[in-house]
Parts: C-alpha cells; structure tokens; sequence
C-alpha cells in the first residue's frame, strides 16, 4: 500500500458516475477500501449540495462535500456548512441580463434551492440529470435579492464558448467562469474552484498537497487537477484537461476510479 496519498476527492458527472447516473460495484468496492484504509474519500463536483449528497450516502461517506465547483463545503453527515464563497449580487445580475438578452436557459441557486424563469427543455434535461427540482419563478431578475451560491447557463457549445470568453475579458478576475459540460456555462465567485476547496479541506487534516489525489474529466477539474500532488484525468475526459494530467485512467464506463486507487493507493 502507497502511504503518501491521504486524500482522495473525485468528481461525479462522467468521472464517479458512468452514462446512466450510476456508481459501479467495482468503484464502490475500491472507494469503501480505500476508506477502510484510512484514507479521505470526498466528492468535488459542479453539483448542487443535495443533488451530490444521494451519491456521498451511497458510498458512506461522512467528510465535507466539495459542491458548486468549490463554492459550497458542506458536511455530509450535518450539514455544517465549512466554506460557502457566492457571486456578488450585483454581479450575479449583470451575468443574468446578459444571458437573457442571447436568449439562454439560465439556472439560479440560491440556499442550495435552484430557480429559473421557467420550465424549458433545457430545465428538464437538468432536472432528469440532477435529481432535482427546479422551481419557476418569472423573471429572475426581478426574483433575486441576494448572493446567488453559483449562475449557469445552458446553450450551444460554439456559442457558450465565445461567451465565456466574452465574459471573461468584461470580469477578468470578478468571477470564476468555466464549463462543467460542454452545454453548461457556469459563474462563480473567483475563489469558488475546485482546487481552493481542497486545499482547504486538506490543510484542515494537517495535509499537503503532495498527499492528495484528485480525479476528474472536464475543464471545473483543472484547478484541482493542477492542485493535486497526482491529477488524474479519465479517458473520457476532454483532450486540454487530459494534457494537464499526471495521469489518464480508464474512462467512467471502465472503473476508471477504481483503476486510480487500486493503482496508486495499493500497487495493483
């Protein structure tokens, strides 16, 4: 068994979870060893709180929770909240005129509770997706009063893209502006990142980052990925996160995480 690693936190859209939603027997036999063997098993996900806590209660798990890319640790047993780094309101608003005006579905949370305008295509997919359910409130605008935990727009890859890179030369280092999924533009408080979360998570155990691993597949991973002392991406993962990898693993169809653990954590 490797005992420099001590902790490990792993992502769940096409990393942890394979094409149906599901968590594998064989990554849950390696994660459950993994715990069994001392080390910090948690989630890192773009997910809200309560959409990742189903899966953290599948696996057992009682650490903090890294949701909303970073934006919310939250404790999986009781709910304490660690770390909670929400958009600045006036910002929040400024990201949610402009997406109304290109006409994107647009995804508000607030109090781990998600809102939208109204009931879309696009909030439909999400909800099947999240397990969650999104409540229509009319103009969001008018509807939001307060710091909003994260802002998400839904739309066509292209035309995310070149507004995410729109957005990011307007904000520059206001917000935290990445995608999660090809379709999905997030924003965020600056420090609301993956990477930031974890480091807080580890130094809180007395950890290094040369102790930690981090799995993920997408471009909310990097931060974390970059983090890491080993950053492993999976074989599904997207071609500019895999060139920051440490590692490629397996894809999430082929245990790509138990892959990881029975790799590096006991030499296998």
């Amino acid at each position: 068994m490797n005992k420099n690693y001590k902790l490990l936190a792993i992502d769940l859209d096409d990393t942890l979870l394979n094409g149906q939603l599901k968590i594998s027997s064989r990554n849950k036999e390696y994660i459950k060893r993994a715990q069994e063997a001392g080390i910090h098993v948690t989630l890192a996900t773009g997910r809200m709180y309560c959409s990742a806590l189903r899966y953290a209660k599948e696996l057992e798990l009682n650490l903090p929770l890294i949701t909303y890319q970073g934006a919310l640790v939250k404790e999986a047993q009781t709910g304490e909240v660690l770390l909670h780094r929400p958009v600045p309101l006036v910002l929040a608003r400024e990201v949610i005129q402009r997406g109304s005006q290109l006409g994107y579905h647009i995804n508000v949370y607030v109090d781990d509770t998600l809102y939208v305008e109204k009931i879309t295509p696009e909030a439909e997919v999400y909800q099947r997706i999240s397990g969650i359910t999104a409540h229509p409130v009319g103009n969001l605008l008018d509807f939001l009063q307060e710091d909003p935990t994260k802002v998400l727009m839904v739309g066509g890859i292209e035309e995310l893209d070149r507004l995410g890179e729109e957005m990011r030369c307007q904000y520059g280092t206001s917000l935290h502006i990445c995608k999660s999924k090809p379709h999905f533009l997030e924003f965020s408080h600056p420090q609301a990142t993956k990477g930031l979360a974890l480091d807080t998570l580890a130094k809180g155990w007395g950890l290094t980052a040369e102790q930690v691993i981090a799995i993920g597949d997408a471009p909310n991973d990097l931060e974390m990925i970059d983090y890491a002392g080993l950053g492993v991406v999976m074989g599904n993962g997207e071609p500019e996160v895999k060139a920051k990898a440490d590692y490629v693993t397996h894809s999430n169809e082929e245990d790509g995480v138990a892959e990881v653990i029975a790799k590096f954590i006991f030499g296998a």
